[in-house]
C-alpha cells in the first residue's frame, strides 16, 4: 500500500478559519462516498466549528494523566485499527502529553501517512521551525511548539487560509475567537494589527515560495526549457561602463508596467580575472538597483552571451535588457558583439531589449591584465634557486662516483628551473635554464670542459632541454600568477560584498566605514576630503585613526580622488598599484554614505522646520480664538460687576464670579498645555524617574474631571507591579487622557479606567463609548491642535493627547489608540516595570488554539 497524502491549511494567525475549512472539506469528501473521519479536532467552543462536527465521524479520544489531571490525545492506535481513507488532525505543531505514542502530533500524522491514510490537517505560519526568531521579534512570544519546515514543505498540498487584520480583529471583537474576559488582552497584545500584518506577509511570502518551488520542479521533472512568463523577470546585463544606470533605470519602468515585475542586474566577470569594469562604477549601479527593488548578481563566465542566456533562463526571466555596443564600427570586425549574438540566441520565450545611450559607438579600452606580486622574499628565493641552484647541482653530480647519464642529469637541472618558477617566477626560471644549459654543456656533454659538442644528438638534447625548460617555467608562472590572482580577487570580492551590504543596509556610518579602511590596508590614519569647488581649500568631512593630519590629498602618502571636489587621503605607507581598484570602492561608499548622512540630516532639519511652522501657526490660532473665548467671558462678568447702572442681587454676583472662575480656569489649563508642549518640542522635559503604584496616581489624576464618580469606573488591581515613572508627568498624562474621553463619551456612560501587567510592562486602558476614531486618524490625533471632526464638544486646543504621548514617550512608554470592541475609542497608556519588581505572569494567547 502506497504512502497517504497530506493536506495542510495554513494561517497567518489564530481564528482565521483553517479548521474550518477543514471541516468543510470533510462534508465535501463524504458528499462524494469518501470515508473520512475526525481524528483529532478541538474546536474551542466556538458554535459555527463547533456546529460544521455535527454529521462527522469522530474516532474517541485517548485519556493520558499527567501530574494529576487527565488529559485528552489522539488515539493513533484507534486510528489504524479503523483505516479511513481519509483522518482530519488539527493542530499540527502539538505537543502531545508526556505517555503517548510519540512527542508531537506530527509525528502520529506520520505513521498515518505510512499506513496509506490521507491525513488533512492545520497549522498557523508562527509554529515553523525555522520561523521562531522572526516570529519572537514580531510579537515577543517564543512559539514552544513547532513544526519542522520539511514537514511542511513535502506536503502534497498546502493551502493558505487568508484574512485581513482588521477582518481578524472584527472577528476577536464580536468573541468569535476568544471568550469575552479575553478579547482585550488579545487585542492589545498578539492580535495588535502590526503584529497580524507581519504575520500575514510571512504566511503569503512563504506559500508564494513554495509555488515557486513546484514551478521549478515541474519544469525539471517535464524538462522543460522553455521560458514561462508566469511573471514578467527582467534581467539587466551590465559591463560595468557608465550606461548601466540606464539600463537599470530602463528596466524598472519596465518591471511597473506588470504585475508583480522583478529586475535583476547581473555583471559577468571572466573566469581569468581580467575585467575593463569600474568598481566605482558597479558599486553605484548596485546601490541604484537595490534601492529600486531589484537584486544584483555577479556570475563568472568566459563566454559572455552564453553565460547571460544560461542565468536569464535558470530564473525564468522573460526580458534581457542590453545597451548598445560601445565598440567603434571598425571593432564589429572581430565579431557582432555581445548583444546581437544574444538576441539571435534568445530564441522565441526571451525578449531582448537594446538600449540607445549616450556611451553608444565611443569605443572602449582594451581588459589590462593584473600582475601578481609574489614578495621580495619569494623573488630572492627563486633567484637563489635559478642561479645556486645548478651550480650545488653540479657539484654533487661531478664529486659522485656513479655516471647518471646526459638524460638524467637534464632532468635534474629541469626539475630546478620548475622549482625556480614556482619560487621566483618567469625570469628566474629562464635564468636557471639559460645557466643549467651553459653547465651541462661544460661539464657533463662530452668533450667535457669545452663549449664543443661532439655528438651532434647531444646538440639536440641541449637544445631540447632549454626549450623544455623555458615552457614549463612559463606554465607554471602563469599558474601560479593564475592563483595569486584568484585568491586576491576572492579576497577582493569578500571585502565589497561586506562593504556594500552594511553600507546598503545601513549600518555603517562615515567614521566606522573610514576606520574599516585603514584596518583593511594597515593604514595608520584615512580622511575624507571636500570642497566647493577647484579654488576652495579643503575641508575634512570625515576622519579615521591617529595619525597626523592631512589638510590636503597631496599630503598623504596615498590619495583616491572620487569626482570632482571630493578625495580620501591616507597615511601609513604607499599602496601597491593593485589595491587603488578596492580603495577606489571604498572611497565611492564613502563619498555614498556622506551623501546619506547629508541627506538625512536635510531632510530631519526639513522636519523640523515644517513641524515648527505648523505649530506656530497652529499657536497663533489658538492664541486668537481659544484663548480670546475665556477672556472675553472674563471681561464681561468683570465689567457687568462693576458697572454702575445695574444693581446685581447676590445670586446674580455669584453667578458672575463663577463664570469669571470657570474662565481662569480655562485659560490656566489651555495655557498649562502650551507650556508643556513648549518644553516637549524644546526637549527640556526631564522625568525623575522612580517606583510609582498605579493605583495611587490614576484616583488623584482625575481630581479636575466634574463628578468623577460617575463619569469614571476605575479598575485597577492593587497587586500589580510598580513601575518606573515620574509620578507628576504619568498623573498629568492620565488627566488628559481620561479629560479627553469623558468629554466625547454619551451621557450615561461612564469611562472605564482599568490596569493589568503583560510581560515587563503595565498597561492602562481608558476605554470609551463615544464615536470612535477611524484607522486613518487614529496617528492624526495625537499631533498637537489636532481636534477630532474640528468640531469638539467643549473647549481646549487640541494638545491634550499630544501632550500626554509626549509624557508618556519621555518616561519610556508609549501611548496609543485603538477601537473598543461594540463601538468607541480606547487609549492604551503602556509604561516600564520598575526593575525590581518581576512581571507578572501572562497567558500565551497564541498558542492556546490554533484555529
Amino acid at each position: 500500500m502506497g504512502r497517504g497524502k497530506l493536506r495542510i491549511y495554513l494561517g497567518a494567525a489564530p481564528g482565521v478559519g483553517k479548521t474550518y475549512a477543514m471541516l468543510s472539506e470533510a462534508h465535501r469528501r463524504i458528499e462524494r462516498g469518501t470515508d473520512c473521519v475526525v481524528a483529532f479536532v478541538e474546536h474551542h467552543h466556538r458554535p459555527r466549528t463547533e456546529v460544521m462536527l455535527h454529521g462527522l465521524e469522530q474516532i474517541p479520544r485517548k485519556d493520558l494523566e499527567y501530574r494529576g489531571s487527565v488529559f485528552t490525545e489522539m488515539d493513533v492506535d484507534a486510528v489504524l485499527a479503523r483505516r479511513p481513507q481519509v483522518a482530519l488532525v488539527d493542530e499540527l505543531a502539538h505537543t502531545n502529553i508526556p505517555g503517548s505514542r510519540n512527542t508531537k502530533r506530527w509525528q502520529d500524522v506520520q505513521e498515518l501517512l505510512e499506513a496509506g491514510i490521507d491525513v488533512i490537517s492545520t497549522v498557523n505560519i508562527q509554529h515553523l521551525e525555522s520561523l521562531g526568531d522572526v516570529v519572537e521579534s514580531i510579537t515577543g512570544i517564543r512559539q514552544q511548539e513547532t513544526v519542522p519546515d520539511e514537514v511542511v514543505r513535502r506536503a502534497d498540498q498546502v493551502e493558505l487560509v487568508d484574512m485581513s487584520p482588521q477582518a481578524l480583529r472584527r472577528r476577536m471583537a464580536h468573541g468569535n475567537i476568544y471568550k469575552p474576559d479575553k478579547v482585550d488582552a488579545a487585542l492589545s497584545n498578539y492580535f495588535r494589527p502590526g503584529n497580524l500584518t507581519a504575520l500575514r506577509e510571512l504566511a503569503l511570502l512563504w506559500v508564494a515560495d513554495r509555488v515557486d518551488e513546484y514551478l521549478n520542479q515541474y519544469r525539471g521533472e517535464h524538462q522543460v526549457s522553455k521560458i514561462w512568463g508566469s511573471r514578467e523577470r527582467i534581467v539587466v546585463g551590465l559591463t560595468g561602463g557608465p550606461e548601466g544606470r540606464t539600463l537599470i533605470r530602463r528596466a524598472a519602468r519596465l518591471a511597473e508596467k506588470g504585475a508583480g515585475g522583478e529586475v535583476l542586474a547581473v555583471y559577468i566577470a571572466r573566469s581569468d580575472g581580467l575585467t575593463s569594469a569600474s568598481p566605482k562604477e558597479l558599486a553605484v549601479q548596485r546601490t541604484l538597483v537595490e534601492d529600486l527593488g531589484g537584486t544584483f548578481h555577479h556570475v563568472v563566465g568566459d563566454d559572455i552571451p552564453v553565460a547571460l542566456l544560461d542565468f536569464a533562463r535558470g530564473v525564468n526571466a522573460t526580458q534581457i535588457v542590453l545597451g548598445v555596443s560601445r565598440r567603434k564600427s571598425w571593432q564589429y570586425v572581430f565579431g557582432p558583439g555581445v548583444g546581437a549574438t544574444v538576441a539571435r540566441e534568445s530564441g522565441p520565450d526571451l525578449d531582448v531589449h537594446l538600449i540607445t545611450h549616450d556611451e553608444a559607438g565611443k569605443g572602449r579600452g582594451l581588459p589590462v591584465a593584473r600582475g601578481a606580486r609574489l614578495g621580495r622574499s619569494r623573488i630572492i628565493s627563486g633567484w637563489l634557486m635559478g642561479v645556486a641552484g645548478p651550480v650545488l647541482l653540479t657539484l654533487l653530480l661531478t664529486n659522485i662516483s656513479t655516471d647518471l647519464g646526459l638524460a638524467n642529469d637534464m632532468l635534474l637541472f629541469l626539475t630546478l628551473t620548475v622549482a625556480a618558477a614556482l619560487l621566483g617566477g618567469l625570469y628566474p626560471a629562464l635564468a636557471s635554464a639559460a645557466f643549467g644549459s651553459a653547465l651541462l654543456n661544460w661539464y657533463f656533454t662530452p668533450p667535457v670542459h669545452t663549449w664543443t659538442i661532439a655528438d651532434p644528438k647531444n646538440i639536440v638534447a641541449i637544445a631540447v632541454f632549454f626549450a623544455v625548460a623555458v615552457s614549463v617555467a612559463s606554465v607554471v608562472d602563469l599558474a601560479a600568477r593564475r592563483t595569486h590572482q584568484a585568491a586576491r580577487l576572492r579576497a577582493e570580492s569578500e571585502i565589497l560584498s561586506f562593504l556594500a551590504g552594511n553600507v546598503l543596509r545601513g549600518e555603517t556610518g562615515l567614521e566606522e566605514l573610514l576606520e574599516r579602511v585603514r584596518e583593511t590596508f594597515g593604514m595608520e590614519s584615512v580622511a575624507l576630503l571636500e570642497r566647493e569647488s577647484d579654488v576652495d581649500p579643503w575641508t575634512c568631512a570625515g576622519r579615521a585613526g591617529t595619525g597626523r593630519p592631512v589638510e590636503r590629498p597631496e599630503d598623504g602618502d596615498v590619495d583616491m580622488p572620487v569626482g570632482d571636489h571630493m578625495a580620501l587621503a591616507m597615511t601609513g605607507r604607499v599602496l601597491p598599484a593593485e589595491d587603488r581598484r578596492v580603495l577606489a570602492a571604498f572611497a565611492a561608499q564613502a563619498a555614498v554614505v556622506l551623501d546619506r548622512q547629508r541627506l538625512q540630516s536635510e531632510a530631519d532639519q526639513a522636519k523640523e522646520l515644517a513641524e515648527g511652522n505648523r505649530i506656530r501657526t497652529a499657536l497663533l490660532a489658538a492664541v486668537s480664538h481659544d484663548l480670546r473665548t475665556p477672556l472675553a467671558g472674563i471681561k464681561a462678568s468683570v465689567s457687568s460687576l462693576r458697572s454702575d447702572d445695574v444693581e446685581w442681587s447676590e445670586e446674580d454676583q455669584a453667578e458672575l464670579l463663577a463664570a469669571i472662575e470657570e474662565g481662569a480656569d480655562r485659560l490656566d489649563h489651555l495655557v498649562g498645555n502650551l507650556l508643556d508642549m513648549s518644553r516637549l518640542q524644546t526637549g527640556t522635559v526631564a522625568p525623575l524617574i522612580r517606583e510609582v503604584d498605579v493605583d495611587e496616581v490614576v484616583p488623584m489624576a482625575l481630581v479636575g474631571i466634574p463628578d468623577p464618580e460617575a463619569a469614571v469606573v476605575l479598575d485597577i488591581p492593587e497587586t500589580l507591579p510598580m513601575v518606573a515613572v515620574d509620578k507628576g508627568l504619568l498623573e498629568r498624562s492620565v488627566a488628559n487622557v481620561v479629560e479627553n474621553a469623558v468629554k466625547y463619551s454619551p451621557d450615561g456612560e461612564p469611562v472605564v479606567v482599568k490596569a493589568s501587567a503583560h510581560a515587563g510592562r503595565v498597561e492602562v486602558r481608558i476605554v470609551d463609548r463615544g464615536p470612535g476614531v477611524p484607522d486613518d486618524g487614529k496617528t492624526r490625533i495625537f499631533e498637537p491642535f489636532q481636534r477630532y471632526g474640528d468640531a469638539p464638544r467643549g473647549d481646549g486646543v487640541g494638545l491634550g493627547l499630544a501632550v500626554a504621548r509626549g509624557f508618556a514617550e519621555a518616561m519610556g512608554g508609549t501611548l496609543t489608540a485603538e477601537d473598543t470592541p461594540g463601538g468607541g475609542l480606547t487609549m492604551v497608556l503602556t509604561l516600564p516595570v520598575a526593575p525590581s519588581h518581576a512581571p507578572a505572569p501572562t497567558a500565551d494567547l497564541s498558542t492556546t488554539t490554533t484555529t
